[in-house]
């Protein structure tokens, strides 16, 4: 019921703040995984468009200018929020680090924003930056650090929602809805009258120095002094690492994890009812997604599209993270978290531009999560340096535990994509009948790791075991590359990447997502028995005996195994030379499935050994998809 009460309440909460920010809330992933239990994470990513010749910095400079405050006034809410929170873990001394949370208003914060953007446009600011974990004192010190100067503040002008509050309290309060801003003296009547056209406190609360120390003054005595640049750059620890035990340098054998005696199709049910992959319909449709008008493609399929008005161009977002990858193999993790955003905003037809970043850990004070979080960063980057994606910001969530219980390694990515042409998409559903369907890729799926592997394998706490397969960076960009090329000439009519639940779970949200079923083989996917002989080059990478041979004899392996850089697309028939010489041209294994038609998800092999294959409608399936997440939540 706690598990409930919070995923309600947080979804809730996102809603209701976006909404009336006039924000939509367009992509976004949800997981359930017992570390969590403890402490549930909560990433947020936001994007926005400036023009170039209007970008502020929040670099403080000009000896002499003001320091303004503006917006909602300060209170204790926050006191002791992320600023105390980020370094504590939560035991049975939990009252007494209980922060007091801070007190959103939505409708304040939009009128803020009109605010900042009035300003901004009036050229009436000389940096600005938002106040957020230690309030004012993180704002001022940074801006300060960044300009090479100093600021003096007077915590005893900044306007309170509550009386004798303590400087040392106004100085970390985590209230929001606030901006600190430096202004040249001749500029403040201006922006004084746009914050009282839009009802907001705006007060003069210091002053740039030449000093590069954050001095606070309260009552007209200095009660704190301190070189910026120490506040705001602080030392690189040397953390030593320990591997963790669970860690593995080899996957599991399927040997001894023999197949289960249920049906593909129970099995198929099953995954498609998990709360980790079912429809999240019920949470985005409290979201606001298509204020402004600019959403092409909406929540539910791999990544966001949203039109930039006035130019034709697009952009795509997505989220993307697994704990239990990471967890398993941070380094692996962490290249595949952002290997996996990547390709979803590749799948609607975007090139990756840039990624942001929340890295959810545990205590680095000890050694196995040091080197979680090592690991985890070292894969990114090796990701992002071969994507061309950089990092261009980010968030650090550290010491998630709860009596030493620590939550999965999570790492989460946010990924942006361009497109010249935002009518040239692609979406996740089937299209048409008669539709050709193709497997791009031929990374071999394993049940380490997988969504399969914990409902199936995992007993009664679902702990995952053995090493995720490793992402070929060279097959991936080649893979992105040719997804991207294909949908900019209208060659695609769907595309999907597979991810949790396997390839099967992907055929079959691209079945729900177009309300149409689909008549596959498997004959020609290499690692079932196809033509190709890729599975020949598969077997080294790890060999074990699950590549040993095809997977014909582990159909569900085939089926529900899971491995990156592997994209469901389908075709129009007339197509098909095309899209074959594409991929044939790029290095990029394609392999042939079936046709798009009819009301059932059909799947068939040759090889399949001691296995019919799977039949199971797509009314059935939708039935299921639809409803789980409200059945977990109790409804």
């Amino acid at each position: 019921n706690r598990q409930r009460y919070l995923f309600e309440q947080v979804v809730a909460g996102i809603g209701g703040y976006g909404n009336c920010m006039g924000i939509p809330t367009v992509a976004g992933e949800v997981y359930f995984e017992d570390p969590y239990a403890g402490n549930c994470l909560v990433n947020a990513m936001t994007v926005g468009l400036v023009d170039h010749d209007q970008i502020i910095r929040s670099k403080a400079a000009g000896v002499g200018n003001h320091v303004v405050l503006f917006g909602s006034k300060t209170g204790r809410d926050g006191i002791g929020g992320a600023s105390v929170l980020a370094s504590q873990v939560f035991d049975e001394t939990l009252e007494e680090k209980r922060p007091s949370v801070q007190v959103g208003d939505p409708f304040t914060e939009k009128k803020l924003l009109e605010a900042c953007l009035e300003l901004l446009s009036a050229d009436l600011l000389v940096a600005l930056q938002d106040l957020g974990a230690a309030g004012i004192t993180s704002s001022s010190s940074e801006m300060a650090a960044k300009g090479e100067v100093g600021i003096d503040l007077h915590a005893d002008r900044v306007p309170l929602r509550e009386a004798d509050m303590e400087p040392w309290e106004i100085m970390i309060s985590e209230s929001q809805e606030r901006m600190l801003c430096i202004v040249a003296p001749e500029c403040w009547e201006g922006l004084k009258a746009v914050c009282d056209r839009w009802d907001l406190d705006a007060t003069i609360v210091g002053e740039v120095t030449d000093t590069k120390h954050l001095r606070v003054f309260f009552g007209g005595e200095m009660v704190g002094d301190m070189d910026a640049e120490a506040l705001a750059e602080p030392p690189t620890y040397d953390i030593p690492q320990e591997r963790p035990a669970h860690e593995v340098d080899r996957p599991l054998d399927p040997v001894d994890y023999p197949a289960p005696s249920a049906s593909l199709e129970d099995i198929l049910v099953d995954l498609i009812g998990s709360p980790n992959i079912a429809s999240r319909r019920w949470v985005w449709q409290q979201y606001d997604h298509q204020v402004q008008l600019n959403t092409v493609i909406v929540p539910g399929g791999d990544a966001a599209l949203l039109r930039i008005k006035r130019t034709g161009a697009g952009i795509a977002v997505c989220t993307d993270g697994n704990g239990r990858q990471t967890f398993l193999d941070p380094y692996r993790g962490g290249k595949a978290a952002v290997c996996e955003a990547a390709r979803n905003v590749s799948c609607v037809g975007a090139k990756p531009i840039a990624i942001t970043n929340c890295l959810n850990f545990g205590n680095p004070d000890n050694g196995p999560i040091a080197y979680q979080l090592a690991q985890a960063i070292e894969g990114m980057a090796q990701a992002c340096e071969a994507l061309g994606t950089p990092v261009i910001s980010g968030n650090v969530s550290l010491y998630n535990e709860s009596f030493e219980q620590p939550i999965y390694p999570t790492a989460v990515v946010g990924m942006l994509g361009v497109m010249d042409d935002v009518t040239a998409n692609c979406t996740v559903a089937f299209k048409d009948e008669g539709d050709l369907v193709y497997l791009l890729g031929d990374a071999v799926p394993a049940l380490d790791g997988s969504e399969y592997q914990k409902r199936w394998y995992g007993g009664a706490r679902g702990r995952p075991a053995g090493r995720i397969p490793d992402v070929d960076l060279g097959a991936e960009v080649a893979l992105q590359a040719v997804l991207r090329q294909a949908i900019a000439v209208r060659l695609l009519r769907s595309a999907h990447d597979c991810s949790d639940g396997g390839l099967a779970v992907a055929l079959a949200e691209s079945c729900l997502a177009g309300k149409i079923g689909v008549v596959l083989t498997f004959d020609e996917v290499p690692w079932v028995g196809g033509r190709s002989g890729c599975a020949a080059s598969a077997v080294g990478a790890e060999g074990h005996s699950m590549v040993a041979g095809p997977l014909a004899a582990r159909p569900d392996l085939a089926l529900f195994g899971e491995t990156p850089t592997l994209v469901v697309v389908s075709i129009a028939p007339a197509d098909a030379d095309q899209l074959e010489e594409l991929c044939e041209a790029a290095g990029v294994p394609c392999a042939r499935l079936g046709t798009v038609g009819g009301r059932e998800l059909v799947m068939t092999s040759n090889g399949f050994a001691g296995s019919a294959g799977l039949r199971v409608s797509v009314d059935a399936l939708d039935a299921v998809y639809e409803s789980a997440l409200r059945r977990a939540l109790g409804e």
